[in-house]
């Protein structure tokens, strides 16, 4: 049976080729080595054979795929690197970590150098580097590999690198560069991704994850550091051998740091309980003596993740009651045997955890992502046995609240509360703090944005920031470390339940209705469109524009005022018409706000081929949920076919 797709064209094989060899020359992976290896040679002897058989044709379609003649390689953004685990320039592997450590470590010495005196030099550079559970076993790739790799190339450059030992969960990195002073940190993850997949996460010298302009200048510098500096294959066999039996017992071969990290996790703890700046409130001691049918009970899902010892100890460490972990989720597992897509916001991910919770007789379940960034809730009815799952707005206006209402409202500092969201986030939070009175911010999508902004605040002498969140299930709590971690924040959320149960006689679901009926319901409808041409992106927007007038027809609906991130910007309520935040030609995001209290923001997904959309309704206090819903379902359909025309420009419906 012969391929449908054509063979590659001599010219562009032979480029592929040419580039595939170069590959296995400075590959320090055996196994991959050898399998580009066996690519070129059969691709060769069709060449030379003029063979016509159809295995071959498909590894020299394999070898242009894995060695596009464009010479295209991975991305290097703000999000540092993620991809499949595979050979060659588009892939994650032992390479392509070395060449990224080589260009990372450049930078860091390029802006030391820059920044300090000649006494300062002097002093080596730290950098911080964890890794989870991720493997490819057919390619002999994994996190813990390229975390090797990764300190072989610190300590080349000349730097100092504490290589966390063991599977580690995300936080636990930024914290530790807080802790040391560290240049750069590095977490070896991929997150909530595909099995398939393994990523590269990359903190600045700031422990916050890096962002424009820092990702456009490592990515420079990678590119000038191609070659790797030494034969870093050789040297891990020989480590290796004069480990010997070991290997077995400490697989990082000595390079890990047990005692640092041991240190670190005991900080992390000991700062979220901390008298001056801790987050603990004692709902679980109160609970000890009380009515016990009233409480909550919790389980717990993993997912398969590095989260399982850290939630354990999390609980242990705020004195609640140790929940039920679902067993089958409990342990890392690099198949994710149960889920196919490890996310706990997908569809189906928490039914697992739920059915468990069932048997248990327990009626809140959360749950982490694979490395323990995020945090999903939900509850099950005790009377219905119906179950919510709560969003991550919904999530972070609980935990928002909560913390302004047990630590910040009281805080005795001179500092005035701050807390921060996404723009994509609802606007709920920025409800509360208007009417509570603590300072709100709304920063860039993703959390390198609101982490950065949460500690630029809490460096000044007017804001102590409190609280950050993405609607992507993000939080960040307390100011032990400024990224999303979904340890801390689950203590947190915990400890809120037991209040909301045993104090206020309530559920969850009715609690956050409460907070509904205080500041107004807010109702959202997020979502994409595919986009199969990203070209189409700029007509949209400027349409939108309309030579800077910004008064596109939305039928019935009045804008208000208007928001444009791209450049050269423009905001409607702003005395210079300036927007504060960062502008971006490549990737705009458009904000209109309506009159009757609709907001409406467009953009496309920087790493997918959708076109976004976040669409949220704010109701008045006391104006019932469904006749805000009833609005916004109205309203929506207008404001996207209007402003998008997604069967003009080619938007497709998921």
């Amino acid at each position: 049976m012969k391929l449908s797709v054509p063979p590659p064209t001599t010219d562009a094989m032979a480029t592929s080729t040419a580039m595939a060899k170069s590959w296995a020359q400075m590959d320090p992976n055996p196994i991959t080595k050898k399998y580009v290896e066996d690519l070129i040679l059969t691709t060769e002897s069709v060449d030379n054979n003029h063979d016509d058989d159809d295995h071959e044709d498909r590894d020299g379609l394999l070898l242009q795929q894995l060695f596009p003649p464009s010479n295209s390689r991975i991305s290097f953004g703000t999000a540092g690197l993620r991809s499949a685990m595979k050979p060659g320039p588009l892939g994650m592997n032992d390479l392509t970590v070395i060449q990224t450590a080589q260009g990372i470590a450049k930078y860091c010495q390029n802006l030391h150098n820059s920044e300090t005196t000649n006494t300062q030099k002097q002093q080596p550079l730290i950098a911080v580097v964890g890794y989870d559970h991720r493997e490819n076993a057919q390619f002999g790739l994994s996190s813990r590999s390229f975390a090797l790799f990764t300190a072989f190339v610190f300590l080349q450059a000349g730097m100092e690198c504490i290589l966390l030992d063991g599977y580690n969960f995300t936080p636990l990195v930024p914290f530790t560069m807080q802790q040391l002073g560290a240049a750069v940190g590095i977490m070896i993850t991929a997150s909530h991704n595909p099995k398939a997949d393994n990523g590269y996460k990359v903190y600045a010298k700031d422990a916050c994850q890096i962002r424009s302009p820092m990702d456009a200048a490592i990515a420079d510098e990678i590119l000038q550091n191609l070659e790797p500096w030494t034969d870093y294959g050789t040297k891990l066999e020989e480590l290796r051998q004069q480990c010997g039996d070991k290997n077995n017992v400490d697989p990082c071969l000595g390079m890990s740091h047990p005692d640092i990290t041991e240190q670190m996790t005991t900080a992390y703890f000991d700062a979220l309980v901390s008298p001056t700046n801790g987050l603990k409130t004692g709902q679980g001691k109160l609970m000890s003596g009380a009515n016990t049918s009233l409480s909550p009970s919790f389980v717990y899902t993993a997912m398969h993740g590095v989260g399982y010892k850290f939630a354990k100890r999390v609980f242990e460490t705020f004195e609640l009651p140790p929940f039920q972990s679902v067993l089958e989720q409990q342990n890392p597992d690099a198949t994710f045997p149960t889920v196919p897509f490890p996310n706990p916001e997908e569809k189906g991910a928490l039914d697992l955890a739920k059915a468990y919770a069932v048997q248990q007789n327990c009626c809140i379940v959360l749950a982490n992502d694979p490395d323990a960034d995020r945090l999903a809730v939900a509850e099950m009815d005790a009377v219905t046995k119906e179950w919510t799952i709560f969003h991550g707005d919904q999530i972070g206006a609980m935990l928002g609240l909560w913390l302004w209402e047990q630590i910040g409202k009281d805080k005795k500092t001179d500092k005035k509360v701050a807390m921060c969201a996404s723009t994509a986030s609802s606007k709920l939070l920025k409800q509360i703090a208007d009417v509570e009175g603590f300072h709100f911010e709304d920063t860039m999508t993703g959390f390198k944005w609101i982490g950065s902004r949460l500690a630029e605040l809490n460096a000044t002498e007017e804001y102590a920031s409190l609280f950050g969140y993405e609607e992507a299930i993000g939080f960040c709590c307390g100011n032990a470390l400024f990224d999303k971690d979904g340890i801390s924040a689950m203590a947190v959320f915990a400890e809120l339940s037991c209040h909301v149960y045993q104090h206020k006689k309530m559920t969850l679901k009715d609690h956050m209705q409460a907070i509904y009926d205080k500041y107004g319901e807010f109702v959202t409808n997020n979502g994409y469109f595919f986009m199969h041409d990203s070209s189409v992106v700029n007509p949209i927007m400027n349409r939108i524009r309309n030579g800077g007038k910004y008064d596109i027809d939305v039928g019935p609906y009045e804008i208000e005022s208007v928001r444009d991130l791209g450049e050269p910007g423009y905001d409607s309520l702003t005395p210079d018409n300036k927007p504060t935040l960062p502008t971006s030609n490549s990737s705009p995001m458009m904000t209109l706000r309506f009159t009757n209290g609709c907001i409406a923001q467009f953009r496309a997904s920087g790493t997918e081929p959708k076109f976004k959309y976040y669409i949220e309704m704010k109701g008045k206090p006391g104006v019932a949920r469904a006749d805000v819903a009833k609005e916004l379902t109205e309203m929506a359909p207008v404001i996207l076919e209007k402003l998008l025309e997604p069967e003009k420009n080619g938007l497709k419906n998921p």
